[in-house]
């Protein structure tokens, strides 16, 4: 099984190597756990480390609150899309039955290796029928796998929803080919950031829970280290 290198310190060695090339990856976690940041680095590494070019496609936030919030982590997204190697996509779900022949148009016109869709959940608020919103989402991910693009999936977990649940509708993780759950749990008298790749499809990977922290160049995964949250 071919691998792709994440761009995300630490994220390849706890997913067993890599993410594995035209996967689907759930990228699921309660608000303020650094989803956005996470999928934005995977697309920004991708496109100035490892000539993969990349497509975010956004059902929430506009293109500038997103593209200056990553100025932090010194990653300019204006710069790429000048060069070619990236695109955003700012689309109302409340049509959604246009938006798959956007992104494939917009994954041509790029040459995308790379898809981020931000988010299920707010897709979600659209779709009212789970069977229907299964079925959008498997509909996306056979786009993306005849695109040949590895993807991520950005979902929410709903504070206080009950443990175990991955996502916001509990439908996601089922069409996605791996899942990765970010935590800010606490534990004892501090909070903590954790990282646990939930399944890998068709590979080993780490079954314990690791710190991550979100510093001055984004995304950095601690996998020799466990992290202790009460749940």
């Amino acid at each position: 099984m071919e691998k792709i290198k994440s761009g995300i310190t630490g994220l390849d060695e706890i997913m067993g190597g890599g993410i594995p090339r035209n996967q689907l990856v759930l990228v699921t976690g309660t608000s303020g756990t650094g989803k956005t940041t996470i999928s934005t680095q995977f697309i920004h590494e991708g496109a100035t480390k490892y000539g993969e070019n990349g497509v975010y496609l956004s059902f929430e936030e506009p293109d500038y609150l997103i593209k200056e919030n990553v100025k932090q982590y010194g990653w300019d997204l204006d710069r790429l899309e000048k060069e070619g190697k990236f695109s955003f996509i700012k689309y109302d779900p409340f049509h959604i039955e246009d938006v798959f022949e956007i992104l494939q148009s917009t994954i041509k016109q790029v040459g995308a290796r790379r898809v981020v869709v931000d988010s299920i959940s707010a897709l979600g608020l659209h779709v009212k029928d789970d069977a229907e919103l299964r079925r959008t989402i498997f509909n996306l991910s056979v786009i993306l796998r005849k695109m040949k693009c590895t993807s991520i999936l950005v979902s929410e977990i709903v504070s206080g929803s009950g443990e175990g649940k991955l996502s916001r509708y509990g439908v996601e993780e089922f069409v996605a080919d791996s899942v990765i759950v970010l935590y800010y749990e606490r534990s004892h008298s501090a909070f903590v950031r954790a990282i646990q790749a939930w399944k890998v499809r068709g590979s080993a990977h780490s079954e314990k829970i690791h710190p991550y922290k979100i510093g001055n160049t984004g995304v950095i995964v601690y996998p020799h280290e466990e992290a202790f949250i009460e749940r």
